[in-house]
């Protein structure tokens, strides 16, 4: 791709921009090539300005470089999306009520266990969900902090990757249905494939044929 550096004007920093004309493959050729992370911002400087992920789990070379580049709001932020203490707020039924982190698992803990489980049966049987439940439940399959899990996966950070599934949603959490759980199974399966290919028990990588 070919990008020219705009700006409105001299007191503005120019950013990467469309060309406005379309050039000759004489003149892209002429043009001098930029690495990838000027052109695109790194996945990784990415988490880290978001707070979900630590600059200590980097290579310390890594780590230093994009140090400059991470507010440092963000850096003392990075860790478990959701650490216990500070909980989600969701409006449920008129008022502000909190999910936390409450013996292992996210649960609504404005509400009583007797409620809970009244609400839960009438969800099995077809009614409608608490507000409480709902947000609850989209976290089990949806979370906002998807995108980083997938992306710790792809990088074969699996432990960071349950690390933010452990703080979202708690150390005995049973996962539902839905695409965190695929992300999360699917990782697990080529884990199981590499190892066999490792072993020698099978004789060609199962990601062998496959074309991104």
């Amino acid at each position: 791709a070919v990008f020219a550096l705009v700006a409105p004007d001299d007191g503005h920093a120019p950013v990467l921009g469309p060309v406005r004309e379309p050039l000759s493959p004489q003149e892209v050729a002429a043009l001098p090539v930029l690495p990838e992370a000027a052109a695109r911002t790194l996945p990784d400087l990415e988490l880290l300005r978001a707070g979900l992920f630590a600059a200590e789990r980097l290579h310390p070379l890594v780590a230093g470089a994009l140090a400059a580049s991470v507010p440092a709001a963000s850096a003392a932020a990075s860790g478990p999306v959701h650490p216990l203490g500070d909980p989600y707020r969701v409006e449920c039924r008129g008022e502000v009520h909190r999910l936390a982190l409450e013996d292992g698992v996210l649960s609504a803990v404005d509400h009583d266990r007797d409620t809970l489980r009244r609400e839960e049966l009438m969800v099995a049987l077809g009614g409608p969900a608490l507000p409480c439940l709902r947000a609850i439940d989209t976290a089990h399959r949806t979370p906002e902090a998807l995108p980083a899990v997938r992306e710790r996966l792809v990088h074969g950070d699996v432990s960071g990757a349950l690390a933010v599934v452990t703080g979202l949603l708690g150390p005995d959490a049973v996962l539902r249905d839905g695409p965190l759980r695929e992300e999360l199974m699917s990782a697990a399966a080529r884990r199981v494939d590499h190892g066999l290919f490792r072993a020698g028990l099978v004789a060609e990588h199962p990601a062998a044929g496959v074309r991104t």
